[in-house]
């Protein structure tokens, strides 16, 4: 969520703070700053709203000093203010936190008692009084930091800068990214491999409970207890993939069109293109003893857990429950010890996913993660990894990472098949040769971009809208709503079709529009159906559907994109290509910033 950079240079360092700060800009803030040492003496500059307003502010007001850190916030805790940002200054130090002190209220009645004052209303205050605390009983910076962390409970991320040392920052990691970055002669800490991507590619990451002391000599870190441990340093490829908007007006629209080849990449993963057979999983369980697969995610990870739920039962014959990580585990579910938890997270730090993560775990269930992050802390914890090949992922909404986690589902589903005995040789070969044509699909789905532009031109100026599908495309309407509700901040909601009097045929007026997902499969006859009684109450129609559907349908349609011939196992991920551009191209439409929407964040590291 919010982003965190520390330097340890030779020369002046502000300015590659904010540069650096710029690649987190993806996590989405709402106000940012950065503290340095000058001649021994701790300086801040802050501001409200975008880093372009943090570089305005200093190039006014210029900050000096080699060491310093930085911060890109999300406000949890009191208002987006410049008065909440970070970095929070104490008496002698500064700190930047990514995360939530959970016992913030009690350690502040504390510190108060003792006489301490408050000047914010964010708990990230309390992680510096806490540590001005500890310093003021005599201790050294890393002693006073080492107490500290003894008394904050929550899931965070905390970087240190002490006033008078200007070869020393102080680290520490529990629930939430910290990574450390090595150079010549200079030393960094990030919140991930990309902020510490234009300073270096050697990164080591921090385990939870780890905190770590830095200098230009090089950081050396301890565990919770306090003892000495090694982290392996390893090289990050991100350095090679700095994140360029290219030719395109948003980071959205690129990643929306690199997906034919991040999916091919995904695909090629699990499949033996030549031989056109999976690849071996290295299951946790045995899967035809499985009696039930449980799916955890959160937001468009959870769509696509939905979507996974029809093809693994479809081909697997396996019963999935899919579940709201925020959910979960606070209505104490049941875990099967003998069970099997597959979890979903772009970031692999989704803080609810994680947290649901180590309930089943606690509780005897071998786990799968389907993560795009390798290093992640979800890649790390689950029994076997699933990787996503999408890349980094900078705009807000989710696209490549989506259609990746969707063919990396469709991957395992039809192993599972294969590993319960419910999907034979040639029905394989069949499905493999069905999803390997999803590229090359979307290929053909993207070049129906202008005409995507037209439908947007009938929502942008909606109210409400309402997205309509059945079968695997109702888990894609209602992606297809939380994406325009994401970028346009237009009501929208999805419903499967068949539900639709059930209730929300009510809503149906000559000013809602109804998105309708039409693909030619089994429920197909059954989709324009409920097109009809749509059209029947006035309903204005958009229509994303197999060829000739418009026809078939025989109402009145107020637009229509005709998509390529798709088989119908598969078809949500190649029809995910148009609900993103519809979203995206309402919210352009529109004036919206398609990246950064309003209040949202990219990497939720918070519960």
């Amino acid at each position: 969520m919010c982003g965190i950079v520390g330097v340890l240079g030779q020369g002046p360092v502000a300015g590659a703070i904010v540069d650096a700060l710029k690649r987190l800009e993806y996590r989405g803030y709402d106000s940012a700053g950065v503290a340095t040492l000058h001649n021994g003496r701790l300086e801040r500059r802050r501001a409200e709203g975008k880093l372009r307003n943090l570089e305005a502010r200093l190039a006014a007001e210029p900050l000096g000093g080699a060491i310093g850190i930085g911060h890109t916030r999300w406000a949890t805790h009191g208002k987006p203010t410049e008065a909440n940002a970070h970095p929070h200054a104490a008496r002698g130090l500064a700190v930047v936190h990514n995360g939530i002190i959970e016992n913030f209220k009690a350690l502040r009645e504390e510190l108060a008692a003792k006489g301490y004052a408050f000047v914010t209303e964010t708990d990230s205050e309390i992680a510096a009084l806490v540590v001005e605390d500890e310093l003021a009983a005599g201790k050294t910076p890393a002693e006073a930091v080492f107490a500290a962390l003894g008394r904050l409970r929550g899931a965070f991320a905390l970087v240190y800068l002490f006033e008078g040392y200007e070869d020393l920052l102080i680290g520490a990691r529990q629930g939430a990214p910290l990574a450390i970055g090595y150079g010549d002669g200079e030393m960094y800490l990030g919140s991930d491999a990309l902020a510490l991507a234009p300073f270096t590619d050697r990164v080591a990451y921090l385990e939870d409970g780890d905190w770590v002391v830095v200098t230009r000599a090089g950081a050396e870190v301890f565990d919770s207890g306090g003892v000495s441990v090694q982290r392996r340093i390893q090289r990050s490829p991100v350095g090679s993939l700095l994140a360029e908007k290219g030719n395109y007006r948003h980071f959205m629209a690129k990643e929306i069109h690199e997906q034919p080849e991040v999916v091919g990449h995904t695909l090629a993963h699990y499949i033996d293109m030549a031989s056109m057979r999976l690849k071996p999983f290295d299951w946790p369980v045995d899967p035809a003893t499985l009696r039930r697969l449980t799916i955890i995610a959160c937001g468009t990870a959870y769509m696509a857990g939905l979507v996974g739920k029809y093809w693994i039962e479809r081909f697997a014959r396996l019963p999935v429950e899919v579940d709201v990580a925020s959910e979960y585990r606070y209505r104490e579910a049941p875990v099967d010890p003998d069970g099997l938890t597959l979890v979903i997270s772009q970031s692999g730090e989704t803080a609810d996913t994680l947290a649901s993560l180590k309930y089943v775990k606690e509780r005897g269930s071998k786990t799968v993660g389907v993560v795009n992050v390798p290093d992640s802390s979800i890649a790390r914890l689950t029994d076997a990894a699933a990787p996503t090949l999408a890349g980094p992922e900078i705009g807000v909404a989710s696209t490549k990472a989506f259609t990746c986690q969707l063919a990396a589902l469709a991957a395992l589903a039809i192993a599972l098949g294969r590993a319960r005995g419910t999907v034979g040789d040639e029905e394989e070969g069949a499905l493999l040769a069905e999803l390997v044509a999803t590229p090359g699909l979307i290929a053909e789905a993207l070049k129906l971009e202008r005409a995507t532009e037209k439908l947007a031109q009938g929502i942008a100026h909606a109210r409400d809208v309402l997205y309509l599908g059945r079968g695997t495309g109702y888990p894609l309407a209602l992606e297809g709503a939380l994406k325009l509700k994401e970028l346009t901040y237009i009501h929208a909601e999805g419903y499967a079709a068949g539900e639709l009097k059930h209730g929300p045929i009510a809503l149906i007026d000559p000013d809602m529009p109804v998105v309708v997902l039409a693909p030619r499969d089994a429920v197909f006859e059954k989709t324009v159906s409920n097109m009809q009684e749509v059209a029947a109450r006035g309903g204005r129609i958009i229509l994303i559907g197999a060829r000739h559907a418009a026809e078939e349908a025989a109402v009145e349609i107020e637009r229509f994109l005709a998509m390529p011939d798709v088989g119908a196992n598969f078809a949500p991920i190649v029809y995910a290509v148009p609900v993103q551009l519809l979203a995206y191209h309402t919210a352009v439409l529109m004036g919206k910033d398609a990246d950064q929407p309003r209040n949202l964040a990219k990497s939720v590291t918070v519960e």
